[in-house]
């Protein structure tokens, strides 16, 4: 069963392919993925590097949490399911033309 570890505190310059090679030190990596912010293309400075094993996944977090990649001491640790949201509020609204979250305005 495969193991999912969230690591943050990473460089914007740190890679899937750096990330999976530092990880296979530890065992078999099922995929490492660094997130990337959808507006700007870069990297958020965290990711998931999914384990083959509870072993492995254990091993790697020895090895790596609160040590050093690309120059920043880094937090691993078993990532947590992703917790629902509340829709976002705010933004564009058409009933008043305008921007931010309040309601309709009165027309004069």
């Amino acid at each position: 069963m495969a193991k999912k570890l969230y690591v943050g505190g990473l460089s914007y310059n740190t890679t899937d392919a750096v990330l999976k090679d530092l990880f296979a030190q530890a065992g078999t990596v099922e995929s490492a993925t660094i997130i990337i912010d959808k507006m700007t293309n870069r990297s958020k400075g965290f990711g998931f590097v999914e384990m083959s094993s509870d072993e492995e996944a254990q091993k790697a977090i020895e090895m790596f949490n609160g040590k050093e990649i690309d120059g920043r001491a880094v937090t691993v640790n078993e990532a947590r399911p992703m917790e629902s949201r509340t829709p976002r509020q705010g933004g564009f609204n058409r009933n008043d033309r305008g921007f931010g979250g309040g309601g309709r305005r009165e027309r004069w």
